[in-house]
């Protein structure tokens, strides 16, 4: 349980020591101090819907293989293509952190 309030309260204050550090440097009341964290929890979280999404349809796959193993032909094409798909979220998340970070 201890486990679960740590993990949190380290994120926080992972993401606020760069605009603590920059704060001396800025005019008090910037607006740019939520375009990085934006693109920071944009590129974390497709990165993180994309690995949950990946690892569901591979398991999916792979106990469709394990089940009927002359049906692998069937499944891999269908799974392949999904994944690329897939991986293509984490990619349009990568993009939009990018966009973001050069507003910054």
């Amino acid at each position: 349980m201890r486990v679960l309030w740590t993990l949190p309260l380290v994120l926080v204050a992972l993401l606020a020591a760069p605009d603590l550090a920059l704060a001396a440097e800025e005019a008090a009341g910037s607006p740019n101090w939520g375009i990085a964290i934006g693109a920071g929890l944009a590129i974390g979280l497709a990165g993180l819907g994309c690995g949950i999404g990946q690892g569901l349809a591979a398991a999916g796959a792979v106990q469709g293989i394990a089940r009927n193993p002359g049906a692998a032909g069937q499944i891999q094409t269908p799974m392949i293509i999904g994944l690329a798909l897939i991986e293509s979220i984490a990619l349009y998340g990568f993009v939009i952190g990018f966009q973001l970070q050069g507003k910054f």
